[in-house]
């Protein structure tokens, strides 16, 4: 173990999170409304008694961008272990399907699969990770001298999970996978500040596109799907979205 300074993990913070700003931007700039709304449902916007074409433009958008950030952050997460985990344990990004890290730590080969958070996915998700992990250890048991101590993991980089042995894999959340991967129990508070890095001028960067984005879709909405009193037309909404 070569622990790694917190030096180092502020300069690739630093280096790498403006590729998230960027590509939060260049997905902004390529939505167009009807894909938006293809994707949410638009009864549960009728439910909350949206009135305005700007306050369902909005709300669509912003549930949409909420789960795609998420995915985009959650890559860069993903690459900030990896990284630190080469540092410190010599861990390396995995050739085995569905596995993200591996590296050896006390005489144990770890082979891990990272998520953003704990509650990442659904029964059948979790059984194709499984399988992965099943698939990799059979792979490793002919091919390495720790076969016989094969470890898979499910890391999550915020949240707890208080009960980490699934049987077939542990799953290690917020603090716990931060630690795992450095050796550093404190990790996961010392990576806030850097990611702060210039977050107030990206961010400004953001929403001025983010407001472009707004009026051209409350523009485009409107043509079809208001009437020429400005009322939504809930049932061509609906059309659009779920008919035939």
């Amino acid at each position: 173990m070569i622990p790694i300074s917190n030096k180092k993990i502020v300069q690739y913070v630093e280096q790498h999170i403006p590729v998230f700003h960027k590509k939060r931007i260049e997905k902004l700039k390529t939505l167009q409304l009807k894909d938006v709304l293809k994707r949410k449902n638009p009864y549960l916007f009728k439910v909350k008694n949206t009135s305005t074409a700007s306050d369902f433009v909005r709300m669509i958008l912003d549930a949409f961008l909420s789960s795609q950030e998420e995915s985009i952050f959650g890559g860069f997460l993903e690459e900030l272990a990896i990284y630190i985990c080469h540092e410190v344990y010599n861990g390396h990004k995995s050739s085995s399907e569905g596995i993200d890290l591996e590296f050896v730590k006390e005489n144990a080969k770890y082979i891990v699969a990272i998520k953003s958070g704990p509650n990442w996915g659904n029964s059948s998700q979790i059984k194709r990770m499984i399988d992965n992990f099943k698939k990799a250890k059979r792979i490793l048991g002919t091919n390495t001298s720790t076969s016989s101590n094969v470890i898979a993991i499910n890391g999550c980089c915020y949240g707890k999970d208080n009960s980490p042995d699934k049987g077939d894999y542990l799953k290690l959340c917020g603090q716990q996978f931060w630690s795992f991967v450095s050796g550093n129990e404190n990790l996961y508070l010392e990576i806030i500040e850097p990611l702060g890095h210039k977050a107030k001028e990206e961010n400004d960067q953001f929403l001025e596109e983010y407001s472009h984005v707004i009026n051209k879709f409350s523009r485009d909405f409107i043509a079809m799907f208001c009437d020429t009193s400005g009322a939504i037309l809930w049932e061509e909404v609906i059309r659009f979205n779920s008919g035939k």
